[in-house]
């Protein structure tokens, strides 16, 4: 609480005092990403509870794995369609106040699925939740991309570090307050979107004093704002953008398979209950998080395209391994592989909108977007599959997705010279 306080109180001195130099408008401006990391985080704590409570939504409304798959990829269907139309109208009409519009359907959500009393209304509740991501991630990338100055990677790890540690807190506060009590309790975390809203319009107000305060320095130099562009032709940039979204592909249908239905695989295996198995969850989703932080700082250090090589494919001895090792080494494994395989997203962020500049927020959408809709369509196709065979056989087939990640050769390098401000 003591942080949140702090935080805000930061974020709202440094909107009350604009950049008036171009030194200071390239800085780094650490109250303002730590208060999008904080909305991000309880923005995704609402929706991670979600997964966590897959086998309570299966055991009362005794859904089968196709249905339960349907659940997530309702969710991530509206947020996935949405939030490239989203980045694609921000870029052009800029609304630093929709955030908060995007946190009221989340808010929505979450009452709904608290007191649903049906399969469908279960779908109606994830879908407003789904909505509500898809009106967030695209302007928050924006302001995150402003606020980092010269450290984008930095800038993109803070922020994606907040939605990662809010969606490792689902499966532990699933384990301690919504199995044990019931589901219903699900709508004391909808409290959660109060202080995220207060984040919102802090960090709103200070984009929206920011872009006014750039337009009048470029109006003063009279000239226009030039952009780096990458030296590649326009085939290659989108030749590029497919191969960056087909490792997004194998990222995110990997992680499908252990947000979904990593419970059940441990329950089925090793005999495991619901609490016991939500714990391990938590403990995967957290160095998920810690992944994250680390992808980006080291992106800016030694290139994205070494990050995207490093985490994508070197996932892959241990998604291999995952399947054939008992409950501790299932642990350590699952640990390892959250860490590897989370640290690519924020360069392939960054790396895309280097390829494209000046649409922040049409390949944050787009990727955002995607990411989504993988994770959706993997949570569908793998219940299908789990149904049809085996939990344990969706894992040994998902084992082989990371070495997507050679594709990542195909790559340019188009690593711009960046020297983080001073």
């Amino acid at each position: 609480v003591g942080l949140a306080v702090n935080t805000m109180s930061e974020a709202s001195t440094a909107q009350e005092k604009p950049a008036t130099s171009h030194k200071d408008a390239v800085r780094t401006v650490y109250p303002i990403l730590f208060a999008l990391g904080l909305s991000h985080m309880l923005n995704d704590t609402m929706q991670s509870l979600i997964p966590s409570i897959y086998p309570l939504l299966q055991a009362g409304f005794g859904l089968s794995f196709l249905q339960v798959g349907l659940i997530t990829f309702t969710n991530q269907l509206t947020a996935s369609l949405l939030q490239p139309l989203v980045g694609m109208y921000t870029d052009k009409r800029p609304h630093p106040y929709s955030l908060v519009l995007g946190m009221v359907m989340t808010f929505v959500g979450i009452i709904l699925l608290a007191s649903a009393g049906h399969y469908w209304t279960v779908l109606i509740a994830v879908a407003f939740v789904g909505a509500g991501s898809s009106v967030f991630h695209p302007e928050a990338s924006r302001i995150t991309y402003m606020a980092s100055g010269g450290r984008r990677g930095l800038g993109q790890s803070i922020f994606q570090l907040g939605g990662n540690a809010g969606s490792s807190l689902g499966p532990l506060l699933a384990a301690l307050i919504i199995t044990p009590f019931g589901r219903q309790n699900v709508a004391w975390f909808s409290l959660l979107a109060i202080p995220a809203i207060w984040f919102m319009f802090v960090s709103g107000r200070w984009y929206k004093q920011h872009r006014l305060l750039a337009a009048q320095r470029q109006k003063a130099s009279l000239a226009p704002a030039l952009v780096p562009r990458p030296n590649c032709s326009p085939r290659r940039v989108k030749f590029s953008l497919v191969i960056l979204l087909t490792l997004v592909f194998s990222k995110n249908f990997y992680l499908a398979s252990m947000t979904s239905y990593f419970t059940f695989y441990l329950m089925r295996k090793f005999g495991v209950d619901k609490q016991f198995a939500q714990i391990y969850l938590f403990v995967f989703l957290f160095s998920v998080a810690l992944g994250t932080l680390l992808g980006g700082p080291l992106g800016d250090r030694i290139g994205r395209k070494y990050v995207i090589w490093i985490s994508i494919l070197g996932a892959a001895p241990f998604t291999l391994a995952l399947p054939y090792v008992g409950l501790v080494a299932t642990g350590v494994l699952a640990v390892i592989i959250g860490v590897v395989i989370a640290s690519a997203f924020s360069a392939i962020i960054i790396y895309a909108q280097e390829l494209v500049p000046g649409k922040i927020g049409m390949i944050a959408g787009l990727f955002f977007g995607f990411a989504f809709g993988m994770g959706g369509l993997g949570a569908a196709v793998l219940g299908w599959l789990a149904d049809r065979t085996s939990i344990e056989f969706v894992y040994q087939v998902c084992a082989f997705l990371p070495l997507l990640g050679l594709l990542t050769v195909l790559l340019p390098n188009i690593e711009l010279a960046r020297r983080p401000a001073k």
